[in-house]
This record gives structure tokens, C-alpha cells and sequence, in this order.
């Protein structure tokens, strides 16, 4: 008898995470140490596989560069681990001595990740590092595009944690990706949080399904190049963020806000870096298939110039790195404006930084409030002021936006999940990471009594008190008095 194919795939999910659930009530009973050990051992195995599953990703997806890839892999390997490794998430994690207050990690249970096909391998290393390190267990629910490539990374984290000491059934990934299979995932009794990257539909039906949800929204990200920046450093950045894996990653750069007072400067380096300004004729023929309908058209996703001006009917030199449009209005009918996910790159010109703030609130509205801004800027007063005004939850000031925004080029924790904050209907601004993915109890000590309201003798006493002074008829002092009536009431109590 043949099975109905989503039937399978919720029973699958049901199985995964009644294994999951085994397996994480193991793992919550383990110590800091061997927790450390697990996720070190993690680490280790991804960075040694980093090449072959970045390989597989770009094989199987056809997004991106095999060599990006790498190096995506090798930032969660190295940056993100060597950011959470020392954390502690076992017990009794902070002591407040002074207010005698003890705070301990309790993790949620199971993780639900959804997993885009732009930034596969990474996003599942990722994951399943900050999960484990929280001592939770892990289900993957791979984008079908990306399947083989999850499965593969899934096997490794799983071979290197089981190996290390960690319970069998710990990490799990979805053989058979549907919509029913993430629904049922998300909106199972057994899962406790949803770790959600994905498209919009994606991270709404997250934050629908009645569970703890980190979901991201898109990341139309503009960047404001202000008359003080330095031209050759902002537009070396600004590439090389760009053009990093084909734009794949969600924080890079999809719009240059310029000050007049500059701009043809920084179209002269742009040129001299490989840069393709686009024609009246050429914008239009690339920017036809930009969308379809009111979404991004796939197929233009981490491929190179070269293949999008094909796609298009357009020939562009073999070494450009980005095609660019001049632009000068906001929205889905004009499709430079819009997150490309690719080496498309819109340019704004403004007359001065108030101007290049309203464009890049405009360009944030359209479809990337509460992620990313860029800003090359040499006045601490500009930048401040787009930091105090700007609908994003990461200002990163004179560095490419896709590495700054992750954590890979700024102080800001290393992470391949990126919050929106409220901005963006999200539940956090932050950058996700393992102490987002456990509960904190509060053990709190009595350090004070608490004042009560006198009793009614009491305020009877009072107010005689009172009337008496503002009388002139009382001859000894209110503390006197006062004395004089507790004894009194000692003593009526005693009998």
C-alpha cells in the first residue's frame, strides 16, 4: 500500500522528537564540563569538514561560492564558537552576593530549527552548537532545496557530539521537508522553542504556532556613505561585503545612500574596483527579472553578475564583482529597491545627511525594519543621530554590513540569527545565542522586612498626638508619648 507523502512526513517529526525528547532529558542531567567537551568536539568537526559541506551546499542549492561557503562554515566554527564556550548555561550560572541572588539555567527542551537554502551548512553548525551548548535537543527542518546538504551537516554534528559523550537521538534533521512537516513541527507538544530562518511565511507561521519563537525578518539594508566618510575605505568594505558569497546573506548591503557632495568620487572608485554602472536600458532589462510578482525571483539568488546579466539578455565585463542602478524612488515598482540577495546594488543620491536618513528609512520600511544599517561617516554627531533615529537593530559604523552585522567585524556577538527586535515583529533585537535558548530561574534570599501599615491603636495614638500639638497642650515630646503607649500595649497584650 502506497503512504500518503505528508502523512509520512508528520509521522517522522513525531518520531524524531519523541527520540529528541529521550535524549535531551540525558543531556540536561550532564555537567558543564562534558557540555564544554560535546560542543568543542562539534566545533572541531565542522571546522574540518568546513570546504566539503560548503561544497555541498553550493552543489545542491546553486547559491553562492564553495569558497564563502567555507569561510560562513568556518565563522560558526571559530568565531561563534569561541564566543560561547566559556558561558556557562549548567546550574547555578550568576551569584548576586550583594543582593543574594542566585540565578540558574534551565534549558527549554527541544529545538525546532527551520532552515534556509541560502545559508544551509551554516545555519545547521550554528544551531546545533548554541542548542547543545543550552542543553537542548535539536529537530532540523531542512528547505527542501537544501536537504542533502543539512542531512550531511546534520550527520556530522551528530557523529562528532555522540562520539564525545552525548546521548544518541540528540540531533535530528528531517528526511521528508514538507510544510506539513515544519508545521507539524513547530506546533507539536514536544517542541519547545523555534529557531526560524526563512522567508517571511516562514518566520510569521513560527510566531503563529503558539511556541517561544525567534523568527527574522528580510534585511533590506541601506548604506549611507556621508560627505566626511573615507571614499576608498567605505567603497572597499561596501564590495567586499557585497559581493561575499553573491549577497546571500541577509545583512549585506542592497542600496548605497550617498551625499551629493561625493558621490562622483565614490562612483569613480566603485569603477576602479570593478563596479558595472548599468545604462537606462540595462537597468531595465535586469530589473525585469528581478521580481516575480511581489517577491524575489529565486533564480537571481547568489549568482554572479555574469549569470543575472545573461539571465536578462545583457553582457557585462567577465571581472565586474557587482552591477549597480542609479535610483531615485522607493518601492516594489522599482525593483533595485527591494533585499536581492545577490550583486545588485541600488545608488541613491542625497543632498545632505537628513535627506540620506529619510532614504534609508524608506528603503528600511519597504522590507528591512529592524536589521541592518551600514554608515561610513567620520562625524560622531551624524553617527549618533542615525544610531538614536534609525528603525534598525544593528548601526554598523565603517565596516561591510554583512560581516559587522554577524559579529564577524564588530563587537557585536557572532551569530547567524539576527533579531529584529519590535521593529521587525520580532521578540528580540539581539543576536541569538545560546543564552536566548534557556530558561533563568531566580533563587532570591529575604534581605529586609517589610514596613506594614500601624494598627488601628496606633493611628488612634497619632492623630491624638497631632491634635494635641497643633493645641499647644502637649508637654513632652511625640517620641515620648509614643514610648509611653507601646508599654502600654505590651502590657495589655501580656494579660
Amino acid at each position: 500500500m502506497k503512504l500518503d507523502a505528508d502523512l509520512q512526513s508528520i509521522q517522522e517529526v513525531r518520531d524524531l522528537l519523541q527520540e529528541a525528547k529521550t535524549a535531551q532529558k540525558q543531556l540536561e542531567r550532564m555537567t558543564q564540563s562534558q557540555i564544554d567537551d560535546i560542543v568543542a568536539a562539534m566545533a572541531r568537526a565542522a571546522e574540518a569538514e568546513s570546504e566539503r559541506l560548503g561544497a555541498l551546499a553550493v552543489e545542491e542549492t546553486g547559491y553562492g561560492r564553495t569558497a564563502d561557503k567555507k569561510i560562513k562554515n568556518l565563522f560558526v566554527a571559530k568565531d561563534v564558537y569561541g564566543a560561547i564556550k566559556d558561558m556557562q548555561t549548567v546550574g547555578i550560572i550568576r551569584k548576586d552576593d550583594t543582593r543574594k541572588v542566585w540565578e540558574i539555567a534551565q534549558p527549554f527542551g527541544i529545538v525546532a530549527a527551520i532552515i534556509p537554502s541560502t545559508n544551509p551548512t551554516s545555519t545547521v553548525i550554528f544551531k546545533c552548537l548554541i542548542s547543545i551548548k543550552a542543553r537542548n535537543a535539536i529537530v532540523i527542518s531542512p528547505h527542501p532545496s537544501a536537504l542533502r546538504c543539512c542531512q550531511e551537516t546534520t550527520k556530522v554534528m551528530r557523529q562528532a557530539a555522540e562520539k564525545a559523550g552525548a546521548p544518541a537521538g540528540l540531533i535530528q534533521c528531517i528526511s521528508r521537508p514538507s510544510i506539513e512537516a515544519s508545521n507539524e513541527l513547530m506546533k507539536h507538544k514536544l517542541t519547545d522553542v523555534i529557531l526560524a530562518t526563512g522567508g517571511t511565511a516562514m518566520v510569521k507561521a513560527a510566531y503563529s504556532s503558539g511556541k517561544p519563537a525567534y523568527g527574522v525578518g528580510p534585511g533590506n539594508v541601506p548604506v549611507y556613505i556621508h560627505k566626511s566618510a573615507n571614499i576608498d575605505n567605505a567603497v572597499r568594505h561596501i564590495l567586499q561585503s557585497k559581493t561575499f558569497d553573491y549577497g546571500t546573506i541577509c545583512a549585506s548591503e542592497q542600496a548605497i545612500v550617498v551625499d551629493k557632495a561625493v558621490k562622483s568620487q565614490l562612483v569613480d572608485e566603485l569603477k576602479r574596483h570593478g563596479a558595472h554602472f548599468l545604462n537606462d536600458q540595462e537597468k531595465q532589462k535586469v530589473g525585469s527579472i528581478v521580481m516575480i510578482g511581489k517577491g524575489l525571483n529565486p533564480k537571481v539568488v547568489g549568482k554572479s553578475p555574469q549569470v543575472i546579466a545573461g539571465m536578462a539578455g545583457i553582457s557585462v565585463p567577465a571581472d565586474a564583482l557587482v552591477l549597480i542602478a542609479e535610483e531615485t524612488a522607493v518601492g516594489l515598482d522599482h525593483p533595485f529597491s527591494v533585499e536581492k540577495l545577490s550583486p545588485l546594488l541600488a545608488l541613491y543620491t542625497v543632498s545632505d545627511w537628513q535627506e540620506g536618513c529619510n532614504r534609508c528609512i524608506e528603503l528600511l520600511e519597504l522590507g528591512g525594519l529592524g536589521h541592518t544599517l551600514g554608515i561610513h561617516c567620520e562625524d560622531m554627531a551624524i553617527i549618533e543621530a542615525f544610531g538614536l533615529e534609525k528603525p534598525a537593530s544593528r548601526i554598523v559604523v565603517n565596516s561591510g554590513t554583512t560581516f559587522g552585522g554577524i559579529g564577524a567585524t564588530t563587537g557585536i556577538q557572532p551569530s547567524m540569527t539576527l533579531g529584529c527586535g519590535s521593529f521587525g515583529n520580532n521578540i528580540t533585537s539581539d543576536n541569538i545565542g545560546p543564552q536566548h535558548l534557556f530558561t533563568i530561574k531566580r533563587v532570591a534570599f529575604g534581605i529586609r522586612e517589610m514596613e506594614t501599615q500601624p494598627d488601628s491603636a496606633t493611628r488612634v495614638v497619632n492623630q491624638a498626638v497631632q491634635t494635641l500639638e497643633s493645641q499647644g497642650k502637649l508637654g513632652i515630646s511625640r517620641d515620648e508619648v509614643m514610648q509611653i503607649v507601646k508599654t502600654v500595649l505590651s502590657e495589655m497584650q501580656s494579660k
